[in-house]
């Protein structure tokens, strides 16, 4: 066969645009940050079922999943930090490119490293979500008991502790979790979401 022959003579490939019109929506990557005990998780899933409800087709990319699978060999070092959210920035494109709409939660500690992630992904297609929990009240909480642990030294790099954290200065949504339950919580999220994932 001649090497310069289309290999799909008589189908063109599918675009995002028209993987978008089959799914009935607009794909984008909502990247939840905040610290450790914010609620990243918890409302990611709970938006995820919410989305999925109203007709939306999704998928979830979490820290401590991504790091048991495709960032195993990442740390927690400033150097692994960036590139564990440059290849989940990378897979979040990908599902993008497929129509479907990508929730992110992840620390993502540094203004540095959520931009390196919004260039990847696109301007466009990034909406920043922080869950906006005051670091005393995620310690408090300390669901996984790792504030502890880093107050004793027993966990270095922890982001809020022995690791630095910055606030994100623009955010798109900003949620309180310290001020409402997780229904109004998600109520809040959901409603400024809605419009930016239907299609016109």
């Amino acid at each position: 066969m001649n090497s310069s022959q289309n290999i799909f003579p008589d189908k063109r490939v599918l675009r995002r645009s028209d993987k978008e019109k089959i799914l009935k929506q607009r794909a984008k990557a909502i990247w939840l940050t905040g610290l450790s005990g914010s609620g990243k998780t918890t409302l990611a899933i709970e938006l995820e079922n919410a989305l999925i409800e109203k007709g939306f087709f999704t998928q979830i990319l979490d820290g401590d999943i991504v790091r048991m699978g495709i960032n195993n060999n990442l740390g927690f070092s400033e150097k692994d930090r960036k590139e564990n959210i440059r290849r989940v920035a990378e897979v979040s494109k990908l599902f993008i490119n497929c129509g479907i709409i990508t929730i992110n939660c992840f620390v993502s500690p540094t203004i540095v490293i959520r931009r390196e992630a919004k260039n990847i992904i696109g301007v466009d297609d990034f909406i920043e979500v922080f869950i906006n929990t005051p670091l005393e009240i995620c310690e408090k909480r300390d669901v996984k008991g790792l504030y502890a642990k880093a107050r004793k030294g027993e966990v270095l790099d922890f982001t809020g502790v022995n690791a630095p954290w910055e606030e994100p200065e623009n955010a798109d949504i900003n949620v309180f979790t310290n001020k409402m339950t997780v229904a109004e919580s998600l109520k809040s999220l959901i409603n400024q979401v809605i419009p930016l994932v239907t299609q016109a």
